[in-house]
């Protein structure tokens, strides 16, 4: 369990006047980033996390309360049962599994065919329920039970990275769970039971080429712990919240901005994730995508603000909003949810 990033100073106002607008470039390029279909409904469940990472875009810790209601996730239940172009259920947090309600919207959603992608940080299994002590012990064998496709963040293959961005102890827990992960047949080819690692940078850089990138994981997880898994997803480090005040205090701002409009890529901003998702806060409020909900930029467009509103016909005719951190979903060979997306 870990502590809050120390705030080191007050944090400077960045002058983003420099910067070319985001829609002004796509626009410029002559790019239709309009939406494509619903086939995603990524639903944040709580703010709580057993964890406080310094990257953290959504500013998850043990000490936030927010969580989404029985009521709210039943609405979720419904939209998905009466829109059958949404084949995926993606459940995030903080630590989604903190949710009271999580193994009920696991096994409702289940029911209705859906795919079930977890956001899980590995670590939540050992630590538990940082405010009621309640034991996640079952975890691993809950997800292979119910199929579920196991998302999780390791920000490097060795030990003083990981915890250099994530807390010390992090990185051991992980390869723990890993381990607890691969006994219930998950990264096995064959299987049915899929473990993707998440990779952000240690800094304010690009991510390196995916495909090699996991080739080396795979290589040293399997060498030196006997560890399994699927794919490895490459995504960069959004400049907003923690990430963007550790930048500011550190003056580095502009410095990393000008790295990623610099690097505007075009192939990959036509794969950006908001084209066929669309995000759900913990109180029903929809969104893009996950990082527009963490800057509460909801979707507005049709009238439509809360996942009681839910109407995929105006959805998928709305304009999408975009801000200077689309950039870092389109630098390089993309960032997305999935990882790269050129």
């Amino acid at each position: 369990m870990f502590e809050l990033p120390i705030e080191e100073a007050e944090v400077p106002v960045a002058d983003e006047s420099q910067f070319t607008p985001f829609e002004a470039v796509i626009q410029g390029g002559g790019l239709d980033l309009s939406p494509t279909a619903v086939e995603t409904l990524q639903v944040n469940v709580t703010k709580l996390c057993n964890q406080a990472c310094h990257h953290c875009h959504v500013d998850a810790s043990p000490k936030r309360t927010e969580q989404m209601d029985e009521r709210t996730i039943n609405r979720c239940l419904e939209v998905m049962a009466e829109n059958p172009d949404i084949k995926n259920l993606d459940i995030t947090g903080g630590a989604p599994e903190l949710n009271p309600h999580f193994d009920y919207f696991v096994e409702e959603a289940k029911k209705l065919g859906k795919h079930i992608m977890v956001r899980h940080n590995l670590t939540v299994t050992f630590d538990g329920n940082p405010q009621t002590k309640e034991s996640k012990r079952y975890l691993p064998e809950f997800f292979a039970k119910h199929g579920i496709e196991v998302v999780s963040s390791l920000p490097y293959y060795q030990e003083f990275f990981t915890d250099k961005q994530r807390g010390k102890g992090v990185f051991q827990k992980s390869m723990d769970s890993m381990k607890l992960l691969n006994e219930q047949g998950y990264g096995e080819e064959n299987s049915g039971l899929v473990l993707d690692l998440v990779y952000n940078p240690i800094g304010a850089f690009l991510p390196p080429e995916q495909e090699h990138l996991e080739a080396d994981y795979k290589k040293e997880l399997w060498e030196k712990f006997g560890l399994k898994f699927n794919n490895l997803y490459t995504i960069t480090n959004m400049p907003i919240h923690r990430f963007k005040e550790q930048l500011l205090r550190k003056g580095g701002y502009e410095e990393y901005m000008e790295k990623l409009v610099n690097a505007f890529n075009p192939a990959a901003a036509l794969g950006v994730m908001c084209r066929s998702l669309v995000s759900v806060g913990y109180d029903g409020t929809m969104y893009d995508c996950d990082f527009n909900q963490m800057l509460d930029m909801a979707i507005e467009d049709g009238g439509q603000t809360t996942i009681f509103d839910f109407d995929y016909s105006k959805l998928i005719n709305r304009e999408i909003k975009f801000d200077l951190h689309c950039y870092g979903c389109t630098a390089g060979s993309g960032s997305s949810c999935g990882g790269a997306t050129a």
